[in-house]
């Protein structure tokens, strides 16, 4: 495609007001969303006034006059539309993993009599981390197998199944539908990980049955640096799970300060400590940046990116890579992986060049596209970088294979 094909594109997408709405460094083609998001020009303003005129000025009076003790759940259901849930069933809280292992164990332990926490192999380790230390807690067996064979997999011992949406290393992603229904006939619950999806293709929790998921907040949501995860519990389930940690944020009564615990009546249920309101006024920010915004042309330019950019990469770059996600675009999420035996100084030649990416072990460069500020002009420009790194060998310097210890 030429730049000016590019450019069309460009002009005529019905995204392209989004842009706008981040700050982004001149020179830089940033594909790295799918990572850490790129900073929404309403943030650095969204913190000044919550930490200075309501910190600052109505001190720990802005727990009741700015509602602080409703973001959690205020906040929460700017994602409704984003994930296709309903507002009361989601909450920001924690980290993904926290947020996982209470659901997970929440779930798992809401089917007793059952032996089996079942999941795919190569799950994003963390989750495989939280699943493992679950499992051993509460005296379960942690069943790992191939993605292919999840469905068949679930039977009548199966308690959870814990799946990533979309993979983070491939961006292959799975049958959301098919997977509930099947684990639902089982008397299973699915508790699903959003972190690479929510915000970045079309999701519909409610629609397609899911009971459980959590989603990361800095990533395609655009909340920052370790902005605090979602959960989303089915309003049906709401009564029914526990969460095993229980903290006084999630008590029937907070205030009444109470010896023993009882749970809130609803999804606040799930809270725990004190929220972080300073990293929720962020994260308020990176959600606003979705206004109006339709998440089919979301899911619709997402395609649109990736496939325009593989092309343009293969075009290029020939034999020298491989293409490691699915080369259908309706099986992929929003980003693409190329595989080269030399990936990390490939990839630091890349940033070296002002385009930003990131790499997997062992041999994967990653390349994440977020509709909302990248362009098509974007994607012709990095594969050609790309091209010229590949063919002239110009990752082959010793400072492109120093490690650094985020890769």
């Amino acid at each position: 495609m030429t730049p000016e094909e590019a450019q069309q594109l460009d002009e005529s997408d019905p995204l392209a007001f989004a842009r706008d709405r981040f700050s982004l460094p001149e020179g830089i083609i940033y594909l790295d969303g799918n990572s850490l998001g790129a900073l929404p020009k309403a943030a650095p303003g969204k913190l000044v006034e919550t930490a200075e005129a309501q910190w600052g000025e109505d001190l720990i009076a802005s727990w009741n006059k700015h509602g602080w003790i409703e973001w959690p759940t205020r906040i929460a259901a700017k994602l409704a539309p984003i994930v296709g849930a309903r507002p009361n069933e989601l909450l920001i809280a924690d980290s993904t993993s926290v947020c996982l292992f209470k659901l997970l164990a929440a779930g798992a332990t809401a089917r007793p009599g059952r032996r089996t926490i079942l999941t795919q192999q190569r799950n994003f380790p963390t989750d495989l981390y939280v699943a493992q230390g679950l499992a051993d807690m509460l005296g379960l067996r942690l069943r790992s197998v191939p993605a292919d064979d999840v469905l068949s997999a679930i039977d009548e011992d199966t308690a959870a199944v814990t799946l990533t949406h979309v993979d983070y290393r491939s961006a292959a992603f799975h049958d959301m539908r098919a997977l509930n229904q099947v684990a639902h006939a089982a008397g299973a619950l699915t508790v699903w990980d959003l972190s690479h999806s929510a915000g970045a293709i079309q999701i519909d929790l409610d629609g397609t049955g899911c009971d459980l998921a959590v989603g990361c907040g800095y990533k395609y949501l655009n909340g920052g640096p370790g902005a605090p995860a979602f959960l989303f519990l089915a309003e049906v389930l709401q009564a029914e799970l526990h969460s095993p940690i229980q903290g006084w944020m999630g008590h029937a009564e907070a205030f009444a300060f109470d010896d023993d615990y009882r749970p809130a009546g609803d999804i606040t249920r799930f809270l725990t400590g004190t929220p972080s309101i300073l990293a929720l006024a962020a994260l308020e920010a990176g959600l606003d940046t979705f206004a109006g915004v339709d998440m089919s042309n979301v899911e619709a330019k997402a395609r649109a990116l990736s496939q325009l950019f593989i092309d343009e990469v293969e075009a290029r770059c020939g034999s020298e890579v491989r293409l490691a996600s699915p080369r259908d675009p309706n099986q992929r999420g929003s980003h693409v992986v190329f595989a080269h035996a030399e990936g990390y100084a490939v990839m630091q030649a890349l940033i070296a060049r002002d385009v930003i990416g990131d790499f997997r072990a062992p041999d994967l460069m990653r390349f994440g596209f977020a509709p909302l500020y990248n362009r098509f002009g974007d994607m012709v420009r990095a594969a050609e970088i790309l091209g010229e790194i590949v063919q002239t060998r110009e990752w082959d310097q010793p400072r492109f294979r120093e490690r650094a210890r985020v890769t």
